[in-house]
């Protein structure tokens, strides 16, 4: 019998020895990834193929025992909800060989393309378990393909809302149900093959525990399955009392309500540790908005767990992280939005704000292992007719970009990875793309100076366009955020730059689209640029290492341009074909002095001198946002003033407490 002692002297006694409890735990993460492995070679959808999936084993009342290797955050932070969904509708009418379907955001679940299968698991007729499988449908009907619609107000123009939906009765595949549900989508065999495979991945999880069972016995699992949560909890609580009692609060923003126009709209979040638990309260957070980037309790709650776990990587998660882990949630707020208010965009919405707040504020308590604002999630979807086969298919292309993340104490943030959403996320290769849609890539690379300035940099983003051929009736649509709401650093770090895409860049027929829009016509010939921002840097800029700088210049992460207006670092450019740049040590000491000298005068300066400045062409995109805090409609060409003054504040707390 294994006993262990807490920091408070509460002693558990653990039922299982210590090896049986440990080989159980690591057996419990290989059952869910092999239910992932199955999704991967049998699943239909590219978005799917892609990990935009996870898995979960739940026990008989619900709770998450485990998760995968490579599970999504946003995803795995609500399977526990949704499959208490599932057993306080069906109850007792819940029977061997049944499997449920799930999306419903409203019932704990994220948006309505998240769409879980969930399967029972019996053991001489009682439930011992549920296998759940979640997976991203690439659309789900609604008003727009890929059924994100910025002009949607409640769920019905966003998709099939299912709630608790028995898709198998006691082995039998209710055929009539699976068709009425895809005859509401778009590309529906697709969708008919996803669910098969997230079917059989439960199955396979089914089988794994079987297996398990069979070997260990049934009271050695279920004890595990309560064991393993209990350990998490544990490790956790221990982790929590070694920090300080206190309390941290801060706000992040989404960019604008578009029936509003200019102004913010603030997510607050205050933390509190109180000995070994922690409470987020995001009262004081705006109320719903009218588009898609208001987010349900589930999602926000997922968001204060997975900011919360990524500063604690060596703690499983579970169903025991989230008993220590509280989250108030304001009624009919952005963070908590009722039925049927529209929910689809939270993920470029509401979750990475709560995301990157938290960030911040567990980097004021933990700074080893502090963390900058990251990129945010954006969605490019394009719908339509392929016409490149006599047979005409509806095609589905759905795609989202690598970014840069924050900077990080000591190190860089990282270059062009998945977004804090789900950094299991793969990004999707071109030429997958281009074999199943009519749409080529034209570029992919990291931008030049995109990674926010700061002692420790920001990671840089990337560049990605495309250019549509063979197509009929199609539609483009795009969710994200943070053309406005800029990507923040902290400790005096600079903001990166703003998210937005382009039709047909570079021609007369040129036009800025935003950071989102829905239901816009394209034809065959147009093309399209979108960037995705840097993380935001870590420290004050002027600290840097001149000699960093100058590797960033030869990397091309920095422009020469760059190097000086930001970090101060006058670098001669010698010969650029071999890397030859060298340093002006004397010229860097006056360009340093200078910024420091002026920088606070720079961000407090009169809004409509920096806008005359800007459409002058007398400053760029990056003066205007690191150097003067201004915040510019680029559809309109004007500067948007009270969003402005919201920014500069944030600036203000964020960067000039921190400059010498």
């Amino acid at each position: 019998m294994l006993s262990t002692t807490t920091e408070n002297q509460e002693i558990f006694q653990s039922k299982l020895d210590p090896v049986t409890f440990e080989v159980l735990k690591n057996a419990f993460v290989n059952l869910v990834d092999q239910m992932a492995e199955q999704i991967m070679r049998t699943c239909y959808s590219f978005v799917i193929y892609n990990r935009d999936f996870s898995s979960a084993i739940c026990d008989a009342e619900g709770n998450t025992v485990m998760q995968g290797t490579q599970d999504i955050s946003v995803h795995v932070g609500t399977l526990h909800l949704t499959a208490k969904a599932i057993i306080e509708d069906f109850k007792d009418d819940i029977h061997p060989g049944d499997v449920f379907l799930i999306n419903d955001p409203y019932r704990g679940g994220t948006h309505f393309s998240d769409t879980r299968v969930v399967k029972p698991v019996f053991h001489e007729g009682k439930v011992i378990a549920f296998m759940q499988v979640n997976g991203h449908w690439a659309d789900m009907g609604g008003s727009v393909p890929g059924s994100f619609d910025i002009k949607s107000k409640d769920h019905f123009g966003e998709g099939l809302r299912i709630p608790p939906l028995r898709i198998y009765s006691k082995g039998v595949y209710l055929e009539d149900v699976a068709n009425m549900l895809v005859s509401n989508m778009r590309v529906p065999e697709e969708r008919l093959g996803d669910l098969r495979s997230q079917v059989e991945a439960t199955k396979v999880g089914e089988k794994q525990l079987g297996a398990l069972i069979a070997k260990y016995g049934v009271e050695t699992i279920v004890t595990a399955f309560e064991e393993v949560q209990e350990y998490v909890e544990r490790l956790t609580r221990s982790h929590i009392k070694e920090l300080p009692n206190g309390s941290w609060e801060t706000t992040d923003y989404i960019d604008m309500d578009p029936e509003v126009g200019d102004g913010l709209i603030p997510i607050h979040v205050k933390m509190t540790i109180h000995d070994d638990e922690v409470f987020y309260d995001l009262s004081g957070s705006h109320p719903y908005i009218g588009c898609f980037l208001n987010a349900g309790f589930g999602a926000s709650l997922s968001a204060a767990y997975a900011g919360t776990k990524t500063f604690f990587p060596d703690i499983p998660l579970n169903s025991g992280f989230y008993r220590v882990v509280h989250v108030h949630l304001p009624e009919d707020s952005v963070v908590n939005a009722p039925y049927p208010i529209a929910v689809t965009g939270f993920c470029s919405g509401a979750y990475e704000k709560i995301m990157n707040a938290c960030f911040e504020l567990w980097s004021k308590i933990i700074p080893e292992r502090a963390l900058a604002c990251s990129f945010n999630l954006e969605y490019l979807l394009i719908g339509g007719w392929d016409q490149r086969e006599k047979e005409k298919e509806y095609f589905m292309w759905y795609d989202w970009m690598a970014g840069g993340h924050g900077g990080r104490n000591k190190r860089d943030g990282a270059n062009a990875m998945s977004p804090v959403f789900g950094v299991g996320l793969s990004i999707q290769p071109c030429e997958g793309q281009e074999r199943l849609s009519p749409v080529i890539t034209t570029k992919h690379e990291i931008i030049t100076d995109s990674g926010g300035p700061g002692e420790y940099r920001g990671g840089c983003g990337v560049e990605k366009g495309g250019k549509l051929t063979d197509i009929s009736d199609t539609i483009m649509s795009y969710c994200c955020d943070r053309s406005r709401s800029v990507t923040w650093g902290i400790s005096g770090g600079l903001p990166s730059s703003p998210h937005g895409a382009w039709l047909n860049p570079g021609t007369e027929n040129e036009e800025f689209l935003g950071a989102i829009f829905s239901n816009v016509q394209v034809k065959p010939g147009d093309s399209f640029v979108r960037p995705s921002a840097g993380g935001g840097g870590l420290g004050d800029p002027l600290e840097r290492d001149p000699e960093a700088v100058l590797e960033d210049v030869i990397d091309e992460y920095v422009s020469v341009e760059r190097a000086e207006k930001d970090y101060g670092v006058v670098i001669k450019e010698i010969d650029r074909d071999i890397d030859l740049f060298e340093i002006d040590w004397d010229a860097t000491i006056v360009a340093r002095a200078v910024i420091r000298n002026n920088r606070k005068k720079w961000l407090r300066e009169d809004v409509k001198k920096i806008e005359n400045k800007f459409l002058n062409g007398e400053i760029d995109t990056y003066d205007l946002i690191r150097r003067y805090g201004v915040v510019f409609d680029f559809e309109q060409n004007k500067v948007l003033p009270k969003s402005t003054q919201q920014y500069r504040d944030m600036l203000e707390e964020r960067m000039v407490p921190y400059w010498s």
